[in-house]
């Protein structure tokens, strides 16, 4: 199971270089997670500043 980012994103960019497998990038209005990439370890949510990651 993937995490996903909803539009509370703010695209500070917190999640994207803590990401261990490079799964989070810059969409056209907030950053995405690559599903297949993801191995849901939560680091991610856990730095989320605006708690907008979450289990898919």
């Amino acid at each position: 199971m993937a995490r996903v980012i909803s539009d509370e994103c703010v695209s500070c960019g917190s999640c994207e270089g803590e990401c261990p497998t490079g799964a989070i990038s810059q969409g056209d209005t907030k950053y995405v997670i690559d599903a297949d990439a993801c191995v849901d370890c939560g680091v991610c949510e856990g730095v989320c500043p605006t708690g907008a990651i979450s289990a898919e």
